[in-house]
């Protein structure tokens, strides 16, 4: 066992204990809510004495002596009137348990992704290695205490809000960022009632499952393993023999794609089959041949893995709970559209998104109608950069494209070619994006799928109507199919919205408890991550 932890892709293994078992259909892609692991050793109940107290003017005294800790200021004095002036985190014996939970977390906050840049450190670092007891002058008594909430309340921002808000659009995350009312979080935690003696850390489910990889990872920094697989030919497929071929079986037994490592120098079938496994988590075209690209996966540098998993977890900080009931998810970096029904994912589409010079935009909104057959009307930044020089080179470019100029503009009709496909999707935002079908169907085949000017090609768009319609009486699959070939524009207005989220994540764990990466195709994670590190 420590041999397996010691190496570095055994942390893509959680030895099937990452999430909970599920019978959901789909086991490769971000789960919903109920595929969750919960780190719930600091929540529970505080100290529930009311008999120990302070007096109030050593808040107020504390808040003069440790000024940077004055953001505070409401939480601290609406959760200690509420208590009329109790201690928490003490009782008759001393120090309760979740104290030094709490202390190993801050001195500990690497394990969360984030700089010990704790206010006040060494001063709690000094307070907590001293006595536990009440036995402390009328000044360090409620010192200590009021330290440990404050504490207490910053590790819960950083960890559990992250970066402010303004933060995040500067980042281009347009998602409404959760709210947490910490005063009513810590009078709850604080409670004596049973109802609330195992209450959840307010993170995105995916937080903790990222958690667990990271902290392997880190223990394998700190071990100095590292597989580097030095391949002397570009390529290695079945029916190959190769000494490299042994590091390769090595590598993806250890990452968990592998059941079993017989050392054989032989690319037999059950390696082709742990290629595929492996390709799948990289979002990689599962061909079984380990090629240029998948050696460099594999041989990627572990503080780059590492980063990838830290900034993840940022974002996951700004989300909210997942939506409940019926909605679509967008997964930029993903490349997929992803269908929930009731949580439970129902089936996902291969997504065509922007490219790096027309980002999709990340940002939520409910899909609301349904345009089939519908005409496309040009933007004017696309008639201005490609439409009107096309124009002056040739006259005949609108007829030869099936366009036409109206009222003022330029739109191309409903037909085959139509750049929209058959049908459109529209969630009325800022950005003027919606998802849509295409003529270009072999794009979808690409491994980097970044060739739209923002908006989402779905290659299943015929499916995504019909389950869109799937309640509606009124349109039967035949009904829908003549919409899409009528060539007459036709809108729907659903009777049944469904919220949809574009997001951006670059690595999280799937229903197997695996870790998937994807490149970061927007180059959104290095400036995410140096400002997680700057220096306050």
């Amino acid at each position: 066992m420590i041999t397996f932890i010691a190496c570095c892709w055994v942390l893509q293994s959680c030895n099937g204990n990452c999430t909970e078992k599920n019978n959901h259909p789909a086991k490769d892609t971000i789960p919903p809510k109920n595929a969750r692991y919960i780190d719930q050793s600091l929540p529970g109940n505080f100290s529930s004495q009311s008999i120990l107290r302070f007096d109030s003017i050593a808040l107020t005294d504390f808040l003069k002596k440790y000024d940077s800790l004055r953001p505070y200021k409401n939480e601290l004095v609406s959760f200690y009137k509420n208590r009329n002036y109790a201690y928490a985190w003490f009782d008759d014996q001393g120090l309760i348990e979740q104290s030094a939970d709490l202390y190993n977390r801050i001195l500990h906050l690497e394990e969360e992704g984030l700089p010990r840049q704790q206010p006040y450190i060494n001063t709690f670092m000094y307070m907590m290695g001293g006595d536990d007891s009440l036995n402390l002058s009328q000044t360090e008594e409620p010192e200590k205490e009021i330290m440990l909430t404050a504490q207490y309340l910053v590790y819960a921002r950083k960890a559990w809000t992250g970066l402010p808000e303004s933060a995040s659009r500067e980042m281009e995350w347009h998602i409404p960022r959760k709210k947490i009312d910490y005063k009513k979080y810590l009078d709850s935690l604080v409670s004596s009632s049973e109802e609330t003696s195992a209450i959840q850390e307010p993170v995105y489910y995916q937080y903790n499952l990222l958690k667990k990889y990271l902290k392997r990872f880190q223990e394998v920094e700190k071990k100095g393993t590292w597989l580097i697989i030095k391949a002397d030919k570009k390529k290695y497929q079945q029916g190959d023999t190769a000494l490299v071929i042994k590091s390769i079986r090595k590598k993806l037994f250890l990452a968990g794609d592998l059941s079993v490592d017989s050392g054989s120098p032989v690319f037999d079938q059950a390696l082709k089959e742990a290629v595929k496994k492996f390709q799948h988590r990289y979002g990689l075209k599962e061909d079984g041949i380990v090629g240029q690209t998948i050696l460099k996966e594999m041989n990627a540098p572990l503080s780059k893995r590492m980063q990838q998993i830290i900034v993840n977890m940022e974002r996951c900080r700004w989300m909210d709970n997942d939506p409940t009931g019926n909605y679509l998810i967008v997964n930029i970096p993903q490349f997929q559209l992803l269908v929930y029904e009731h949580d439970s994912l129902m089936w996902k589409s291969n997504v065509v998104v922007g490219k790096e010079i027309h980002k999709t935009a990340i940002f939520q909104g409910t899909v609301r109608y349904i345009v089939f057959s519908p005409y496309w009307n040009v933007p004017t930044s696309i008639l201005n950069k490609e439409i009107m020089p096309a124009l002056r080179r040739n006259p005949n470019y609108l007829q030869s494209h099936d366009m036409e100029w109206y009222d003022g503009r330029v739109r191309q009709k409903p037909g085959d070619e139509n750049a929209l496909g058959k049908v459109k999707f529209l969630f009325p935002n800022n950005f003027k994006m919606y998802l849509h079908d295409t003529p270009s169907k072999s794009l979808f085949e690409q491994e980097k799928r970044t060739f739209s000017h923002g908006c989402i090609r779905v290659q299943e768009a015929r499916k995504l109507a019909l389950y869109l319609l799937r309640n509606d009486k009124n349109w039967p699959e035949s009904k829908i199919d003549d919409a899409m070939n009528s060539r007459k524009e036709q809108t729907v207005t659903l009777k049944e919205p469904i919220p949809v989220s574009i997001v951006y994540f670059t690595a999280w764990v799937d229903r197997e408890g695996k870790i998937n990466f994807r490149d970061d195709i927007y180059q959104r994670d290095s400036r995410l991550m140096e400002a997680l590190f700057a220096k306050k």
